[in-house]
């Protein structure tokens, strides 16, 4: 399974978002990286090069490759209704996005391996792939087993003060979630113009 496996306080720095949650890096340091870092937030940039930025700032909060995002833009692209939403979409209804939107992973990152070393069920069945595309009406679950129930445990007491998603019903005491809905426009916080995305690959 491929995924990003490089310094993730660079990247965060470099975009000025904490893309893979808090960052101390980021507040101690508000500027890019490199030798240049202070001099070269202060340039102008191209259209071309906002819009990569939009597109890669996306892309790096779902830990997507660049292979597979290109396949989730095709098939928002075919689908019914504005590319840039059912983009979306796709990438928040991706198991391990919504594993972390119920708090079973305090990061993206944290959520995604709870799915790939096998500690969640979609109704009632273990998966073990991140990337399993979620439906309404699917239900979620931390298995049953002692080592899954006290990591999901923990997972919950870290994630407690974190609100819910509106198209997501969490029931903590049994660690499971459902599906109520596909998420709207309303529902995302990625702090990305997604419309330069679509801007940048119909070009």
């Amino acid at each position: 399974m491929a995924r990003y496996t490089g310094p993730k306080d660079k990247i965060s720095r470099r975009f000025g978002v904490a893309l893979f949650g808090p960052s101390k890096a980021l507040e101690r340091r508000s500027f890019p990286p490199g030798q240049h870092g202070v001099r070269a937030g202060r340039r102008k940039k191209s259209d071309y090069a906002v819009a990569l930025g939009e597109k890669q700032k996306l892309r790096f909060q779902f830990g997507v490759l660049e292979k597979q995002f290109r396949l989730y833009y095709a098939e928002a692209s075919r689908r019914r209704g504005i590319t840039g939403e059912v983009l979306c979409q796709l990438l928040e209804l991706r198991l391990d996005n919504v594993c972390y939107r119920l708090g079973l992973g305090n990061t993206r990152s944290a959520a995604r391996q709870m799915v790939n070393h096998g500690h969640i069920e979609v109704n009632g069945k273990r998966v073990d792939i991140p990337s399993f595309q979620c439906k309404p009406g699917d239900t979620v679950t931390v298995q049953d087993k002692p080592s899954s129930q006290q990591l999901g445990l923990r997972y919950m007491d870290l994630t407690q003060a974190v609100p819910s998603k509106e198209w997501l019903t969490l029931d903590r005491a049994d660690m499971k979630g459902k599906i109520n809905r596909v998420p709207e426009n309303d529902d995302f916080d990625h702090q990305v113009n997604v419309q330069l995305v679509v801007e940048l690959y119909s070009r």
